[in-house]
Formats: structure tokens, sequence, C-alpha cells
């Protein structure tokens, strides 16, 4: 159903392209198709031999196939549809809206935003049906209603809540795999043995989908560290994987890597 997915390459071949925009234009209407192809950055290092993973074939829905499929593999297959065609919309519209509350001798001030075009939120929605504990502080995720100025707001409730800062969440898969990606370790066909390994191995045990570090994984690390703190650096395997390409590319001679 999907191309091959041990690959981090943005490209998508031409008759792909083709055929999602011409199902965006049938099935969504020419305001949510871009006037040419979306084009994504290729990043540094990328595995280009293979096209980005995608559908085969587009028109495959997953609501079309969500029978024949156990539903890991629905939910996967999902994931992947909806990314792939909301790439090739266009994005989502919003006002950027600050509501100043006159309430009698006290000012009270929203801010958040208007969604006014759907664009490509109509498809997919990062954590739409997740617990959204990340960037919510930011407002990222509050959507404020239409108000009129002079229209008068009933009181409904008074909250009264203190905050104190907080350490960051702890790494499930998806945060881990992330911050591999943005530290320039491993690749997309190693990230699996990564998390597999870490389990495998008693250096974390998982509650609640999130990594917690056990004493074993304390004592390994301290011990590799003392011992190997070159290899063991963060930058140390993301440096070796330019290297090997600076081989390839024949810049380098490999025996002084």
């Amino acid at each position: 159903l999907i191309t091959y997915m041990r690959t981090d390459s943005t490209r998508i071949s031409n008759r792909a392209l083709s055929s999602v925009r011409e199902f965006i234009q049938q099935n969504f209407g020419e305001d949510y198709l871009p006037g040419k192809p979306v084009q994504y950055k290729k990043k540094k290092g990328a595995q280009d031999a293979h096209e980005a993973v995608r559908p085969t074939d587009v028109q495959r829905t997953p609501t079309s196939l969500q029978s024949h499929l156990e539903p890991d593999v629905f939910r996967l297959y999902n994931l992947i549809w909806q990314r792939f065609v909301s790439s090739q919309m266009n994005p989502a519209i919003f006002d950027q809206t600050v509501i100043e509350i006159n309430a009698g001798e006290h000012g009270l001030r929203a801010s958040g935003a208007v969604e006014k075009f759907k664009g490509f939120r109509a498809v997919y929605e990062e954590g739409k049906d997740e617990k959204k504990d990340i960037d919510e502080e930011e407002g990222r995720f509050r959507h404020l209603p239409e108000l009129k100025q002079g229209e008068k707001l009933k009181l409904l409730e008074l909250l009264p809540e203190q905050h104190f800062t907080e350490p960051p969440p702890r790494y499930n898969e998806a945060t881990l795999v992330k911050t591999l990606e943005e530290k320039g370790i491993g690749r997309p066909s190693t990230y699996a043995t990564i998390l597999s390994t870490i389990q495998n191995r008693e250096y974390v045990r998982k509650v609640k989908g999130r990594f917690y570090l056990v004493e074993l994984g304390m004592i390994v690390t301290d011990l590799l560290l003392k011992s190997f703190s070159d290899i063991f650096a963060v930058a140390y395997t993301a440096r070796m994987e330019e290297e090997l390409d600076e081989v390839e590319e024949g810049q380098i001679p490999w025996k002084r890597v």
C-alpha cells in the first residue's frame, strides 16, 4: 500500500504529484489546490535514492481499506495517506486575535487564533487525537470564537490557577526520534533498532508510553562516558555520518577517517 518506508526523502514523483493534485481538486476544490506542486527542501544527508514515504495510490483512501486492515496497520496507513495529501494542499489561514474584555474595574485579555480558512487541516491536524501536552502555553491550540466589539459576555466561572516552571516532559518514542533526528544521530532505518535496544537491555522502562531511566541505564552510561568520552559525545555520530558522506564524494581519504 505504501512506497519504501526506510527513507527520509521528501521527493515525490511527477506521476504521484499529478495524481494527488487531481484528487485534491476533485474532493476539496480549487481553493485548496496550490498553483503549482509544493516542493520540500531536502535535508542534508537525506537518503534520497527512494522517493518519500507515500501511498502507492492516493485513490485508496483509508476509509475504503479499513475493513481489510488490522487496526494498527489501518492507523499507520491513515497517517501516511493524510500526511501525503495534506502536504500538497494550501496552508490554513488564521487571524491572530487579542480580545480585551472590560469586567467592571478589571481588565481581562484572551489571545489566540480564529481560523479563516481550513486549508490542509481539512485532511490532517497534528495531535488532533492525542493529549496536547506540548506548545499549549504558546496558545498554538487555542482557538477563539468570533466576537463583535461591544458584545456582552457572561461570566460562567472563575478559575484561579498558579503555574510553576516544570521540567520538560519525559521522552516518548516520537519525541525521542525527533531529538535523534535534530541531533543527526542515526537514520530512519536505525531508529526502530535504537528504541528496541534501550528497552531490551533494560536501560529504560516504559510507563504509560513514556521512557524512565533505570539504575542499570545510569551505571552503563556513566561507565561508557568515563571510558569513551569521544565516541559517546552527541556530535560523534552526526560527524561520522558527515565524514562517510565526504568519503563517498571523494573529498577526504577513507584511511584518515
